[in-house]
């Protein structure tokens, strides 16, 4: 398959387990053009990047909160310049929680009310199919992807969640394999069935599922790969 020209960075800290997972999706399934970024780099040119991965793991051993030390780290003010230049950012699992963590996105990840690691397969239900990282999924299709978190369980404020509601920030909720919401699809006790949120601009996005593990079907789904090609058609058309 012809390379598609585009241009992806992922984020390295101590702890970051998914990198090469997202690495190796975006690469040999979407050839893309893709290059590591170490926590403790300055992004120089912010052209170099039409689009950066925070990608899943245990980031500093989750000391303190989940997320809380790498969202201090110096990539992280690199990262909030390039959103605010526009740039496209997708945080999985830890991911998610560093950019709540950093202000980037609303609310926090807390503990899964099971008080467990939940590990296995969920569905999503889709909520808003005009951002970067949903313009390309077909419309009421009920995706399927796995989980594999100690500290998923979103929440916010009353009036935040208002404000993400009003503003169609919600992108993703769990739930059945019909698309039903309920709190019997709800794997982590997560406010309203949220399992994925954006920014009022929509460049930057965060969801506990890991759909770099659910973009081919060797894995037992292709579902994850909508979001990826939803980024590429975005930035294609854009």
């Amino acid at each position: 398959m012809k390379n598609s020209g585009i241009n992806a960075g992922i984020t390295v800290f101590p702890g970051s387990n998914c990198d090469f997972d997202v690495f190796n999706v975006l690469k040999d399934i979407f050839n893309i053009n893709v290059s590591f970024i170490w926590h403790k780099d300055k992004i120089r040119n912010y052209d170099d990047f039409d689009f950066i991965v925070i990608p899943g793991g245990f980031s500093y051993g989750d000391y303190l909160r989940s997320g809380a030390l790498a969202a201090r780290s110096r990539v992280m003010d690199s990262l909030r310049n390039y959103s605010e230049k526009g740039g496209i950012i997708l945080g999985i699992c830890n991911g998610f929680q560093i950019l709540a963590e950093a202000g980037l996105l609303e609310g926090v990840l807390l503990t899964n009310s099971s008080l467990k690691f939940e590990c296995g397969d969920v569905y999503l239900k889709t909520f808003n199919y005009e951002t970067p990282f949903t313009c390309a999924i077909e419309k009421d299709r009920v995706l399927k992807m796995p989980i594999a978190h100690h500290d998923g369980n979103y929440f916010a404020p009353e009036r935040k969640i208002r404000s993400l509601i009003k503003d169609k920030g919600v992108i993703f909720k769990y739930s059945d394999i019909e698309g039903k919401i309920s709190a019997d699809s709800n794997p982590n006790g997560s406010l309203l069935n949220i399992a994925g949120i954006s920014n009022k601009r929509f460049n930057v996005m965060g969801l506990m599922p890991h759909p770099e593990r659910a973009s081919e079907m060797l894995l037992g789904s292709e579902d994850g790969g909508g979001i990826f090609k939803s980024i590429i058609k975005y930035i294609k058309e854009r």
